[in-house]
């Protein structure tokens, strides 16, 4: 009988290790879903160059001080947002990155990497506009965060944020021990005490994805005055940018809260 419950834990702890060890190898295959870009329109594609790897933007040129640059969701065509953004910033450059794997982005997406071309992409879009707007949403909100820490933006906005992924990720493998195993942890928390910019945070009331409880706990980490939270009654985590204040708001003069 002993042997036999040996030899039963030993099966089941294999397979633990064995689930493990999948989830470790196949992690970013369940944090990334690449998507092809969609819309295109005169003028409105560019590349930001990256050592060895191409990533591309949808872009709309406008001559100013002022610019957006945009940082789109783990399951997000950028590209659609353009015609939007266009029309809500008629004084401003537009930027949506697309990363890598994106698009027609080279390379495979990790955190370390859509970082360094978020800041690539930051100081060659600075060099000809003062003045940055950054927005980032779901995922890339974490993108849009660490940005914020490092990079003189002039206004931040970050929909639907979360306070970290490798949180989100424990509540949703909650047996597994998502703080070694993961790789990309997007670890806001870090990185909102150190922001000046003017920051919005908006939430969705229905968000079926980011507990509103993670949002409101990023929302506290940053310094008291930076951020206001909103959050848009009837709506989801996929469907925020359907209410009808969205748009409004993220126009919205950086105003202190």
């Amino acid at each position: 009988m002993q042997r036999v419950m040996i030899g039963t834990l030993v099966v089941v702890l294999v397979g633990y290790l064995g689930l493990c060890a999948l989830l470790y190898g196949f992690q970013r295959s369940l944090i990334y879903f690449p998507q092809p870009r969609t819309y295109r329109g005169q003028l409105t594609t560019a590349t930001l160059a990256r050592p060895g790897v191409p990533v591309s933007l949808s872009v709309r040129p406008h001559q100013g001080p002022k610019a957006l640059i945009y940082f789109g969701g783990n399951a997000e065509d950028v590209s659609h947002n353009l015609p939007g953004f266009s029309a809500a910033f008629p004084e401003h450059s537009i930027y949506l990155l697309h990363y890598r794997g994106f698009g027609e982005s080279s390379g495979k997406p990790s955190e370390e990497a859509i970082h360094e071309d978020a800041l690539a992409l930051f100081d060659q879009v600075h060099t000809e506009h003062a003045d940055v707007t950054v927005v980032g949403r779901s995922l890339g909100s974490g993108v849009a965060t660490r940005l914020a820490s490092e990079r003189p933006v002039s206004r931040l906005v970050l929909v639907t944020p979360y306070n970290s992924l490798q949180e989100i990720a424990a509540g949703q493998f909650r047996y597994f021990p998502v703080r070694w195993l993961l790789k990309d942890k997007f670890e806001s928390w870090r990185y909102a005490p150190r922001i000046t910019a003017p920051t919005l945070i908006l939430a969705a009331e229905n968000d079926e994805v980011i507990p509103r409880s993670s949002t409101e706990a990023l929302f506290h980490h940053f310094a008291p005055g930076i951020a206001m939270m909103k959050t848009l009654a009837g709506v989801g985590h996929n469907s925020i940018s359907g209410s009808p204040d969205y748009m409004p708001l993220l126009v919205a003069s950086p105003a202190s809260p």
